[in-house]
């Protein structure tokens, strides 16, 4: 059950707010569990006994840390200082044992669907290579909806649970609904225990200011998902199958489409969660934040997929960068290289562990791996050669507080987060090298806007995708200046408002890519 289908938002998510709010206040959790439940099952049918699998190994190790935590504090008033020490310390190294065992446990579920055969394809080549007569079978792997989503909000609150940053949840019915909350569970954003585990976990009473904008989000989603996302698949798919047939500005835009293509699918979707979960009084994180006027990669990233950067800084780059061994090595950089470079080398150790696990979250494929070493890359020369930027800039007497420099940041960066999207929608590296030269070489076939014709994109077509587009930068212009849209609409006298969401559903209903012509088309991150 797609998000933006009419199934899912007139006759499920209508369903059940009616019956969350005409349950007790107390046993509303319930009818949540029970819809997440239903929705799960739907989509993966007996493939949820996976996650139930995975959900009980996590509540058993938080329970079991938290029992462990519950002795000390009964005990440590009857020891003496040097014997509470020693009991601190041998609880400490239970603990991550503890968690150690779960980590491995949760993730293994997850590399052996996910990633099994890529691995065994790739020792395949190898024991060839080495004439080795030896020979992983490939298996029928069939992954469940979201677990790459999942095993990351459990391993998350696992570990909240052993830093002491969230209580751990006695009921295992509420802590399976944290994971398996139905807006979140197909592509996120990824969920930390402490901001969501409590909201789901109680009943909230009717507000009519979040219901409302629970609504705008919904139609907000489904416009950039309907209108933009879907109508550009087509188009962008048949270029990349056939693109050996292409070269120049068919590739580029192409490129550009799929750009525009995964961002209005990506944060329609998540607009779309984000707004069912509104209606029910719940708050999710926010995972964009108008990403393409990033002034730089690491800007980019701290604008797009937040949730999935957050976890990646908070549970691989903090842990690494604070441990003993990088402790010494800062501690020895600083007696041969200058401060600053002696704080970027270990840094950036930490920082290439973070790329690779983006990389490989992302799917079993060396292109999704280079995926993510190719922002590393771009990464650890801007660190690198920042102290020589900022000489050079000094020089040029160019000062990088002017609009020009600005935008010449975000065109730069706009730049390199399209060629990122190349690798990242091209069927292999091969294909994304082969894409990437084609760009360089004249087509002289039929004219641009014939060839997006013969693909799907007419000029009435490409006139929505414009205007729509159009629309969406606009509403971005006004809230990267700090314009509260929503509490714009929502402060508007009734008439006015109620003319602009009639305007959206009109434009959903009238010019949405369904019916003929137009396929039915999964959201791009319900994959991973």
């Amino acid at each position: 059950m797609q998000y933006n289908s009419w199934l899912y938002v007139v006759v499920f998510l209508s369903c059940t707010v009616l019956l969350y709010y005409a349950c007790p206040l107390r046993q509303r959790w319930m009818i949540l569990l029970a819809a997440s439940t239903a929705f799960y099952v739907l989509a993966s049918r007996q493939l949820i006994l996976v996650l139930i699998l995975s959900a009980a190994v996590i509540y058993w190790a938080a329970l079991e840390i938290d029992r462990g935590e519950s002795r000390y504090q009964q005990q440590k008033g009857l020891l003496s200082k040097e014997e509470r020490k020693r009991l601190k310390e041998n609880l400490a190294i239970h603990n991550r044992r503890v968690v150690a065992a779960a980590c491995m446990a949760s993730f293994g579920i997850l590399f052996f669907l996910k990633y099994f055969n890529f691995m065994g394809s790739n020792l395949n080549l190898l024991f060839a290579g080495l004439r080795l007569p030896l020979t992983i079978p490939a298996l029928h792997l069939m992954m469940p909806l979201g677990i790459s989503f999942y095993t990351l909000s459990a391993i998350s609150y696992l570990v909240d649970v052993s830093r002491g940053a969230c209580p751990a949840q006695r009921n295992f019915a509420k802590l399976l609904l944290f994971l398996i909350f139905f807006p979140v569970i197909t592509e996120g954003p990824i969920s930390r225990y402490g901001q969501l585990g409590g909201q789901v976990a109680q009943g909230h009473r009717f507000d009519f200011r979040a219901f409302c904008f629970g609504i705008q989000l919904i139609l907000w989603g489904l416009f950039k998902s309907v209108v933009l996302a879907d109508r550009l698949a087509a188009v962008v798919g048949n270029i990349f199958t056939k693109h050996s047939d292409y070269s120049g500005s068919v590739v580029l835009v192409a490129v550009l489409l799929y750009t525009l293509q995964i961002y209005m699918d990506f944060s329609g979707g998540i607009d779309i969660a984000r707004g069912s979960a509104e209606l029910f009084g719940i708050t999710l994180a926010q995972n964009f934040a108008r990403p393409f006027f990033a002034t730089s990669v690491n800007d980019f990233w701290r604008r797009w997929h937040i949730s999935l950067g957050a976890w990646l800084r908070d549970y691989i780059f903090y842990p690494i960068s604070l441990s003993h061994p990088f402790q010494l090595l800062s501690k020895k950089s600083r007696a041969h290289l200058n401060s600053y470079y002696a704080a970027t080398i270990p840094a950036l150790i930490a920082l290439f562990a973070v790329w690779l696990g983006n990389g490989i979250w992302h799917g079993a494929a060396w292109k999704y791996i280079c995926y993510g070493l190719y922002y590393y890359i771009i990464m650890a020369a801007g660190m690198l050669f920042e102290p020589l930027s900022v000489r050079l800039l000094a020089l040029l007497h160019l000062r990088r507080e002017s609009r020009g420099w600005h935008l010449w940041q975000m065109l730069r960066t706009f730049c390199f987060v399209n060629l990122g999207m190349l690798i990242f929608r091209a069927d292999s590296l091969r294909t994304a090298w082969t894409m990437f030269l084609s760009m360089f070489t004249p087509y002289h076939g039929k004219s641009l806007l014939q060839v997006l014709s013969s693909q799907g994109l007419n000029s009435n077509q490409l006139e929505i995708v414009v205007w729509g587009a159009a629309l969406v930068l606009m509403v971005s212009i006004f809230q990267e200046r700090g314009v509260g849209i929503r509490t714009w609409v929502a402060a508007r006298a009734i008439p006015i408002r109620w003319s602009i969401y009639i305007a959206v559903i009109l434009a959903i209903i009238i010019v949405g890519a369904y019916g003929p012509g137009f396929g039915v088309v999964d959201f791009i991150y319900a994959q991973f």
